[in-house]
């Protein structure tokens, strides 16, 4: 039987047309009595380089060219990067689908001579057209940046447009050259679909060749509401096409984008504002990262998730996490024996684990930690740091380390540096752990009479758990940060109230 074509409008960036190629074949496995084939439509964004799209006049530079394809007939159906369309669309088009969202982080690409730069004290020229980015990323940047010196990082930020290998091939470009730029912001979402065609990994391969990875944290660095979604629109009487496209709709990446946009439309919406807003599942729920400026609140960092109901009556709280902090003076450090480690890639699993002759192992490898507060450390030694857990748990990084693009060992081959006490829950996750420390603990008498009154605990780690095992107030109600110490409660039977961080419970304690 002969198949129907289809005909689906596209930007004819590399970018663009690999990931409406997804789309397009996505379509083809799940209706076999179709065929799609791509149409190049250029938009007024794509003709414009030379102008920064804050001083472009008008809406929808990306999309507007688009949207008059499919209106006229010319095509069947578009596909979008969600964060590119606005609030209000046209009445005569719907979004007929949004497939499963690909990983909404934003990254920063540094080019070879980085590290040279960063040890002679120069200045670093970074490109960016984003105002979102230029209101997060360089204060992150500064703490996130290996230190040589007690100087911060110098940081100049210059205008930058085009397509991403465009930008991305500007910095290798010749020191001293006027295109020339020492790292980029990209989308990390569309580094990982140009490596999923063929012809995008083909010329990503090249340009990524040498360069230094930073993935960004989002709890840091929210990126723009639906960045990293894909919107596929049709016209809105087309039912045939409409039901076809619909078989690729994922409704948690919807529900997920619905709240960042919401946050977008009560801000007054358009593509120049200054904050992010990124909705994450994560294991103490739904978290939405919001940062940044917003016109009717001023500065702005929060997390928002549906916390449990506020604690009745009276409140007698023990927080784990101050005590593990006193901890500090008795703690014994290990030097490397043998041949210490091997591999590649090495997780941190607190700062303290890296000290001595640890640090010049991680000088050599492609290092990733717990969250930020451990990369700020880490950096003030000299060690550059890819990226990190978020303070979520290792488990909740681990699909971002199997992004292919970024070419990350498997995990089996990946070293963990961590406290001697934590080695058998790396061991269970198929992992070479290596202990780089011991904390020798030291509970005074009033601390542990407190912990068997308390009413509420918050838990710090495993460890601390099994070390005041004695004192466990089994008729408290239990919270801890998401990770392995919430694994570990549940495996006492405790069902443990799971907070995306310390600060949160403590707010949560005084309602």
């Amino acid at each position: 039987m002969e198949k129907k074509i289809l005909k689906l409008g596209t930007r004819r960036s590399l970018l663009a047309w690999a990931q409406s190629g997804w789309v397009a074949r996505e379509i083809e496995r799940l209706n076999p009595h179709l065929q799609v084939e791509l149409f190049g439509i250029e938009t007024r964004g794509d003709q414009i380089q030379d102008v920064s799209l804050q001083k472009v006049e008008g809406k929808d530079f990306f999309v507007a060219e688009l949207d008059q394809a499919l209106e006229q007939g010319r095509v069947d159906m578009t596909v979008h990067s969600f964060k590119d369309l606005s609030l209000e669309r046209p009445q005569s088009l719907i979004c007929a689908a949004i497939p499963q969202r690909a990983n909404s982080r934003d990254v920063v690409l540094f080019g070879p001579q980085v590290m040279r730069k960063l040890k002679q004290g120069e200045k670093l020229k970074l490109g960016t057209s984003s105002p979102r980015r230029l209101e997060n990323i360089p204060a992150f940047l500064e703490k996130a940046l290996p230190r040589f010196s007690s100087s911060t990082p110098q940081l100049e930020w210059v205008e930058i447009r085009g397509n991403v290998n465009t930008r991305l091939s500007r910095v290798h470009e010749p020191d001293g050259s006027q295109r020339q730029v020492d790292g980029v912001v990209l989308a990390f979402a569309g580094l990982i679909r140009l490596w999923a065609d063929p012809a995008g990994r083909a010329e990503l391969k090249k340009l990524l060749a040498g360069v230094r990875w930073m993935v960004l944290p989002l709890d840091e660095n929210p990126t723009a509401p639906a960045q990293g979604a894909l919107a596929v629109e049709c016209r809105a009487h087309d039912a045939a096409v409409f039901k076809a496209i619909q078989k690729l709709h994922h409704v948690p990446t919807e529900k997920q984008i619905s709240v960042e946009r919401k946050i977008l439309a009560e801000s007054g919406g358009g593509c120049h504002q200054r904050f992010g807003a990124t909705c994450i599942s994560s294991p103490a729920g739904e978290l939405t990262w919001v940062k940044g400026e917003i016109p009717s609140r001023g500065q702005v960092h929060e997390v928002q998730w549906n916390a449990p109901e506020p604690p009745l009556g009276e409140v007698r709280s023990w927080d784990g996490s101050f005590w593990r902090g006193e901890q500090e003076e008795s703690m014994t450090r290990l030097a490397p024996e043998g041949d210490g480690v091997q591999s590649q890639a090495i997780f941190v699993g607190h700062s303290r684990a890296a000290h001595g002759e640890w640090l010049a192992v991680l000088q050599e490898a492609r290092v990733w930690t717990s969250g930020s507060p451990s990369w700020f450390k880490l950096a003030q030694q000299g060690v550059w740091v890819e990226g990190c857990a978020e303070g979520l748990g290792f488990e909740n990084l681990i699909p971002s380390l199997q992004e292919p693009v970024l070419e990350l060992p498997v995990l089996s081959d990946w070293g963990v540096l961590t406290h001697e006490g934590a080695l058998s829950e790396w061991v269970q996750l198929g992992m070479k752990a290596i202990g780089t420390y011991q904390v020798h603990v030291k509970y005074p008498d009033a601390v542990r009479s407190q912990l068997r009154r308390a009413s509420d605990v918050f838990w710090s780690s495993g460890s601390q758990i099994n070390e005041l095992k004695e004192d466990f107030p089994q008729h408290a109600r239990h919270a801890c940060g998401p990770g392995k110490t919430a694994e570990y409660l549940r495996s006492l039977g405790v069902e443990p109230f799971v907070f995306p961080k310390r600060e949160e419970w403590k707010k949560w304690i005084k309602t």
